[in-house]
């Protein structure tokens, strides 16, 4: 079976409920879907607003966290139209990894949550996608992302449609990941010196 990693940063609280919709899907097409969150980078009190706080028991993702997964799949708001800093700040991170090949073939996908319709989820999809495919990942799913509008006064939770197309995705991504695995294959990462190093 594919392990799939849903990767995000939340600051309203809305990608973290469309995490909980892709992992569902993912494991609805039986894989082992693990959710982790990017740590918050702004002040307390700016992190205290949120709306929805689903992902409180979701544990802090660290970077090397990524080599032990067949899919990846990495959420963020919307920011200008691009990923948010945090997510951005974790990706960074991700040299060592580049450098040893441990991300090459993985499968990737994106998700993002705008504050309103016209909130630039399509190149903040992109921006994200364009960082998985520096990582060497091959991405699946639509033209753009799952995404869900935010709405900062909390008068809106993401509708079923929403949270249908995240288990799609999640679905999606996961038999991909299979396909891409094969039957009895074992996960493998590149050790230090660069060679295959079975997990």
């Amino acid at each position: 079976m594919s392990k799939v990693l849903i990767l995000y940063y939340s600051a309203f609280g809305y990608v973290g409920i469309l995490a909980k919709a892709i992992a569902d899907g993912a494991r609805s097409a039986g894989a082992v879907a693990d959710i982790k969150r990017v740590a918050e980078m702004l002040p307390d009190a700016t992190a205290s607003d949120r709306i929805f706080d689903p992902m409180q028991d979701d544990p802090i993702a660290l970077i090397q966290d990524l080599a032990h997964y067949d899919a990846i799949i990495v959420g963020s708001p919307t920011r200008y139209g691009r990923l948010s800093s945090p997510i951005a700040a974790f990706l960074e991170q991700a040299t060592e990894q580049l450098g040893q090949d441990v991300l090459s073939g993985k499968v990737g996908g994106a998700f993002t949550s705008p504050t309103s319709a016209q909130g630039g989820q399509e190149t903040a999809s992109m921006s994200l996608v364009i960082n998985l495919l520096h990582l060497g990942m091959i991405v699946v799913g639509p033209p753009f992302s799952v995404t869900t509008i935010a709405d900062a006064a909390g008068q809106r939770y993401p509708s079923e449609l929403d949270l249908d197309i995240a288990r799609q995705q999640g679905t999606l991504i996961a038999r991909t990941a299979q396909k891409l695995k094969g039957p009895g294959s074992v996960l493998r990462r590149k050790d230090p010196a660069g060679r295959d190093a079975v997990k």
